[in-house]
């Protein structure tokens, strides 16, 4: 577990439990009906602070022989199904946790209370930016009120 902790960039990990159940579709293809529960910790995107949440998510994959074939073209389409892999040799329940896992990390902890202050930073003597001043059309706003100015 502290391994894929460490890949998965976690402060911790704990809990984890990956249980399922893999059955046949026809006589080529598998269904896999599972349940991962994992809890991770994480350090806060504001302060650092460890931050734990509790994952508790269903696993659907189904294996199939034989992808369905999408229209032959320049562009390929993902299909929308995204529970459908291909059948290979082996199917490794392990990595089918993992990549699970993976996807339901938060990307952006907060521990409780964090909030993020405003700091602006620039050379002495100038202004600072805004973020009104990174809009699309900050520059037309300027533009605008140098000509308002030259007009007079």
């Amino acid at each position: 577990m502290k391994d894929l902790a460490t890949y998965l960039g976690l402060a911790g990990l704990r809990k984890l439990r990956f249980q399922g159940t893999l059955t046949p579709i026809g006589k080529r293809d598998w269904a896999l009906q599972g349940q991962l529960g994992a809890t991770v910790v994480q350090p806060c995107v504001l302060t650092l602070d460890p931050v734990t949440t509790r994952i508790e998510t269903p696993v659907e994959r189904r294996y199939l022989a034989d992808l369905p074939q999408e229209e032959a073209g320049p562009e390929i389409e993902m299909s929308e199904d995204d529970s459908i892999e291909p059948l290979q040799s082996q199917i490794d329940l392990g990595v089918v946790m993992a990549e699970s896992l993976a996807l339901h990390i938060p990307l952006y902890p907060r521990a409780d209370g964090a909030k993020m202050e405003q700091n602006q930073f620039t050379e002495p003597g100038k202004d600072a930016m805004t973020d009104a001043d990174s809009r699309p059309f900050a520059g037309l706003n300027a533009l605008r009120d140098k000509l308002g100015k030259d007009g007079e």
